[in-house]
């Protein structure tokens, strides 16, 4: 099924001359005019991996044509893979092609290829083009919006990279249609994050829908992505490096980052993670005064629902947590910060938890 002008549902990213759509649509790979107005020039080339290329590669060229330079570099697949030496085999596939400063790089898959393709066109001859196409729900709620690009380093998640806004987001709703059901709830954090942190309205949406989000029912996942993304446009139309209130999008991130950092990148998805960390944030809240109890069941019962663990690793000790979450990106002046919730739907930033205290909640929380 090819997207019609009809069914393509839209919105933009509001950053003044650097401003770009997102368009969501079944059928939108199939499209031939996905993609060409974005294009910068000629040269394109896509960036996959050994999962996604097999599915949807054909179809993206094929709508791009045969009048345009059309090359592909194809990574494996994981987490695992988010590195500075994945990120070289682009830049060594575009200058084996001769490609110059208006060529295009499309990102085809999910978070970590659009992370290693957007940090790839930030840096190649100081930045060119590049183009989102998420195939992951979780991409293409979240990490596919706002320009944050980069790669993982063993001690950090995401601690290299660069802010550089793609020229649009294309989401093809279908390409849900192959995601594993695990990957599914692992995007479903996300998309549950922005009612928490915005918007509980859409949480009460969510609750009342979770089972046909599940089900993949395709009018559901269409206005769940589109709720998720126009909250996570605001935010970065309103602060697009992060210097403020951006950074309430990462609530649960902390603790998530340490749980992925610390099991080793894939071990958990980063959906799962964010899970498990958003009722750590979440009861911590309690602790602090916040959130009732009532609040933090609430909070799990929506996590639980979506198939996410809602405790964290057996593995991972205070001392563990600490030391990963030291490293956290937020951090000012050797505080902790962390992403807490005030009420359902509002969020902050605190930094202000005693370390004794912090190190205490984190002896104590149920581990599995």
């Amino acid at each position: 099924m090819t997207a019609t002008p009809s069914s393509i549902r839209s919105l933009t990213v509001d950053l003044g001359e650097r401003s770009y759509p997102i368009h969501v649509a079944p059928g939108l790979l199939d499209d031939p005019q996905c993609l060409r107005p974005y294009l910068a020039g000629r040269q394109v080339m896509v960036v996959t991996n050994e999962t996604v290329a097999p599915l949807y590669l054909e179809r993206l060229k094929g709508s791009l044509g045969s009048e345009l330079d059309v090359r592909e570099v194809i990574l494996p697949d994981g987490e695992h893979t988010k590195t500075l030496a994945s990120v070289e085999r682009i830049w060594d596939a575009l200058l084996a092609a001769g490609f110059n400063r208006r060529c295009t790089l499309v990102a085809l898959g999910g978070g970590v290829i659009g992370d290693m393709a957007g940090y790839a066109a930030a840096c190649y001859q100081r930045g060119v083009a590049f183009i989102q196409v998420p195939t992951t729900l979780l991409s293409q709620v979240d990490s596919s919006v706002g320009g944050k690009t980069g790669v993982n380093h063993p001690r950090g998640k995401n601690m290299i990279g660069a802010f550089w806004q793609p020229r649009a987001v294309l989401i093809d709703t279908q390409t849900l249609d192959t995601l594993p059901a695990r990957e599914l709830s692992a995007g479903l954090a996300e998309v549950i994050k922005y009612g928490l942190i915005r918007d509980p309205v859409f949480l009460g949406w969510l609750e009342a829908n979770m089972a046909g989000l599940l089900a993949r029912d395709g009018e559901l996942l269409s206005e769940a992505i589109l709720r998720s993304c126009a909250i996570k446009a605001e935010v970065v139309a309103a602060d697009e490096t992060e210097q403020g209130a951006r950074a309430m999008l990462n609530l649960g991130h902390t603790f998530g980052h340490a749980i992925e950092a610390h099991q080793g990148y894939g071990q958990w998805l980063h959906g799962e993670a964010v899970g498990a960390g958003m009722l750590m944030a979440a009861t911590l809240s309690q602790q602090l005064g916040w959130l009732s109890g009532d609040d933090v069941a609430r909070v799990a019962r929506v996590i639980e629902s979506a198939g996410l663990p809602l405790t964290a690793p057996a593995a991972m000790d205070a001392e563990a947590f600490l030391e990963r979450m030291r490293l956290d990106k937020k951090n000012l002046d050797d505080r902790i910060r962390l992403v807490l919730l005030r009420r359902l739907g509002e969020a902050c930033i605190h930094d202000e938890t005693p370390p004794a205290r912090l190190h205490d909640f984190l002896s104590e929380y149920p581990r599995a």
